[in-house]
């Protein structure tokens, strides 16, 4: 008999929050710098940011829900901003 993961779509969320443009950057500028350190000079800038992929089961309003999870807790609107960029079933 089938679980009620097996019987429910699922669908991931995959979400990309960075630094602002002008923001600065300190781990991103540690790795140019380190980059440089090791011959790769020509690298100008190096910014960091976080994936983050959210497994649930579909239901209707997942892409608000997903903005509503960024604005309050996956990213600091002050200085990063964020990009829904996919929403897959699994």
């Amino acid at each position: 008999m089938p679980s009620s993961r097996e019987t429910t779509s699922r669908v991931r969320i995959t979400i990309l929050v960075r630094i602002r443009e002008g923001v600065l950057d300190p781990q991103g500028e540690a790795v140019r710098q380190a980059l440089s350190d090791m011959g790769h000079s020509q690298v100008e800038d190096v910014r960091i940011g976080k994936l983050v992929e959210v497994i649930l089961p579909s239901e209707p309003g997942l892409p608000e829900k997903a903005r509503e999870w960024c604005d309050r807790l996956l990213a600091n609107p002050v200085v990063e901003r964020y990009e829904i960029t996919r929403i897959e079933p699994v």
